[in-house]
């Protein structure tokens, strides 16, 4: 079960969000605040909550926080030029890698993902062959950057028996809608526009990061 802090923060959080969608539909210059706003209470929230966490642990997921923090700033700036799109690029690869490292700390070794792993790469090659003849120049970058998202649903897909099932499933389901946001992300950008994508994207993406800490908050 989540804490009263947690529950009190949560609908805060949605509050946020909220206002983010409709400063990025309604009102451009307050949206340059809205947005950074999702990860800087996320921020603030994990920093006074997990100090019973492990240091080596909170310091990873901090920093995936904080790069995902500087790929949202970045991509609020890709209509001024491409370089900005590549940056955020960069700075949420470095976050699921972080990530991943903080996932396989709790891995459980006799979990079998096979079947699992089988799954995300039959979704992950179907995505691919979509956006293959589309993304140009940006072709191995996506493809890298798509093997690591990957990697990082499966990192979490293999905390399953080593830790509590509730931190197993927040983080399990924060990973997957990850994986959905930036989906949707490609498929906008590279693909075809998607109607009401801000939403979509943003929806999938906030409550990703937001169940991924609360998972990891509850893993001790």
């Amino acid at each position: 079960m989540l804490t009263k802090s947690e529950r009190l923060f949560a609908i805060l959080f949605c509050l946020v969000l909220i206002f983010e969608m409709y400063t990025a539909m309604e009102a451009p210059i307050l949206h340059y605040f809205a947005k950074p706003a999702i990860l800087i209470s996320l921020i603030s929230f994990y920093v006074f909550q997990s100090q019973h966490i492990e240091a080596h642990i909170r310091k990873l997921t901090l920093g995936a926080l904080v790069f995902s923090l500087l790929g949202d700033i970045l991509l609020m700036f890709v209509d001024q030029s491409p370089h900005f799109f590549t940056a955020g690029l960069v700075s949420f690869l470095t976050a699921h890698v972080l990530y991943i490292l903080v996932f396989l700390k709790a891995r459980n070794r006799a979990k079998n993902p096979w079947l699992f792993l089988t799954i995300l790469i039959v979704y992950g090659s179907s995505l691919f062959y979509v956006l293959k003849d589309h993304l140009g120049v940006m072709l191995l970058p996506v493809f890298f950057y798509m093997l690591v998202i990957l990697t990082m649903a499966t990192s979490a897909f293999l905390r399953k028996g080593s830790v509590r099932v509730l931190s197993y499933n927040l983080v399990l389901t924060g990973a997957i809608l990850f994986l959905i946001s930036d989906s949707l992300l490609a498929v906008n950008k590279f693909y075809e526009p998607l109607a009401y994508s801000n939403i979509s994207i943003m929806f999938t993406y906030a409550f990703a990061q937001l169940f991924i800490v609360f998972g990891l908050l509850k893993q001790q």
